[in-house]
């Protein structure tokens, strides 16, 4: 039978208080604070620990703390990624950053999920649906990702966007729920 990691990791149907997935948001959360707790002049020692938390980085990673993340190991980011101040990602399921993105202050991204029916909701199991950016990216500050989208390539989200569904290739997106209102 497999793990309430296992599942969760999957996609599948999973109870977030299994002791094992507790203490790796433990582990995240400790892991925010001591980032937090970094000076701006100390690009060297944020790389190396976005490194240490990341599932995979590429070169030239920033992240502004405050940031947050559920466990950090399913969030991957290509070279040359920028996070702003505030920045959330609920990564219960992978979460992918091509090169050359670039998210504005307060952008989170959920990959967690419940059901919508009330009796299971209840119950306190969840799932996840996995997010994926392209390369070269701008996503305004405010802008929400919900799980199971796709941001493609040289898109941009503007800020306060509710990103519901896929993004196409170089088009502008803004609104709730976000929407095609430019191609670039």
């Amino acid at each position: 039978m497999p793990s309430e990691k296992e599942k969760m990791l999957a996609g599948d149907r999973y109870d977030p208080s299994d002791p094992q997935l507790v203490a790796e948001r433990n582990a995240a959360r400790e892991w925010t604070r001591t980032y937090g707790e970094t000076g701006p002049d100390e690009t060297d020692r944020r790389q190396e620990l976005v490194e240490d938390l990341f599932g995979s980085v590429g070169g030239d990673v920033v992240i502004e703390p405050p940031f947050r993340c559920d466990y950090g190991y399913n969030v991957h980011v290509g070279s040359d990624f920028y996070a702003n101040f505030d920045c959330v990602i609920l990564d219960v399921c992978r979460v992918e950053f091509g090169d050359d993105c670039m998210l504005g202050p307060g952008v989170h991204v959920y990959t967690a999920t419940h059901s919508l029916d009330a009796a299971e909701r209840s119950g306190g199991t969840e799932y996840g649906k996995p997010v994926t950016v392209g390369d070269d990216v701008w996503i305004g500050g405010q802008a929400v990702l919900n799980p199971g989208v796709t941001v493609g390539d040289e898109a941009v989200v503007g800020s306060g966007a509710v990103v519901t569904g896929d993004v196409p290739d170089s088009v502008v997106v803004q609104g709730n729920p976000a929407t095609v209102v430019r191609e670039l």
